[in-house]
């Protein structure tokens, strides 16, 4: 699975990030919400081992959610993180994090991309598994980017979270328990090296798209933002059409779990 090797590269550039920042920065709060930078590496951590235990079988898996869920819903997720790795702290904590990291890479490494792979929420493939470690690994790792004030390269990994925005359309609305809209809309995205990725040309009205009226147009990058809500989109130069394209931007969500908001305009530009 070429997302393997684009979570690894994804990996391996936040920890170039990581090892190169003081220890004392890691107690620093960060643009998302009030977690900090050990927060960020240690929800990382955690759910990285959630994967590594839905690969290895249903039962590893429900040994660590029997722990995970009255505790995420008594006391919330970051509780329950703090709680199942308490004795990690610092630059042991990034340790584990990446041990997971090349972990995970080895496990997935040796399954079907299809397999069918237990989750706290629907079940998924292994290729979507890892997609999604990848997407969050990218998208948690931005509010790390954006407190030491470095640039991210993006790789050929962008594409993955781009079409796992696009996926997850119809999810963005069905939890929040409203109608998805019909239809989807057109998107053109321009990759990191220029390139041009579409999605839902059928379902185009246009026929060369470029007055489409239900569409979504831009920056990849910004486009991965916005579905990963690191970004509002009013804080993108997205160009967004028509009123569907408009009422997703505004709420997509392409992780699982209950409905979060972006978010607000001008906090996280």
């Amino acid at each position: 699975m070429q997302q393997i090797k684009n979570f690894y590269q994804e990996a391996q550039q936040l920890r170039q990030l990581l090892v190169a920042q003081p220890v004392e920065t890691f107690a620093q709060g960060t643009g998302f919400k009030d977690w900090t930078v050990h927060d960020v590496i240690r929800h990382l951590y955690c759910w990285n081992k959630a994967a590594e235990f839905s690969a290895l079988g249903a039962d590893e898996l429900n040994s660590y959610l029997e722990q995970a869920v009255p505790c995420v819903m008594a006391h919330g997720i970051r509780s329950f993180e703090r709680q199942w790795s308490a004795d990690i702290q610092d630059k042991d904590l990034l340790d584990v994090w990446w041990q997971s990291c090349e972990r995970l890479v080895e496990v997935f490494n040796g399954i079907d991309p299809k397999a069918r792979l237990k989750w706290a929420g629907p079940d998924m493939s292994a290729r979507s598994s890892i997609t999604a470690r990848l997407m969050e690994t990218w998208s948690h790792g931005q509010a790390l980017y954006d407190l030491y004030g470095v640039k991210r390269q993006n790789g050929p990994g962008l594409k993955d979270i781009a079409d796992l925005g696009v996926r997850t359309f119809g999810w963005t609305f069905i939890n929040r328990k409203l109608p998805v809209p019909e239809p989807m809309p057109f998107i053109e995205l321009t990759g990191p090296d220029g390139e041009l990725w579409q999605w839902n040309v059928e379902g185009s009205d246009s026929a060369d798209h470029l007055d489409n009226e239900n569409s979504v147009k831009g920056s990849a990058e910004e486009f991965c933002l916005v579905v990963a809500q690191s970004r509002n989109v009013q804080d993108t130069a997205l160009e967004v059409k028509g009123e569907v394209a408009r009422q997703w931007m505004a709420i997509a969500q392409c992780f699982a779990g209950p409905p979060e908001n972006p978010p607000e305009i001008g906090s996280r530009i």
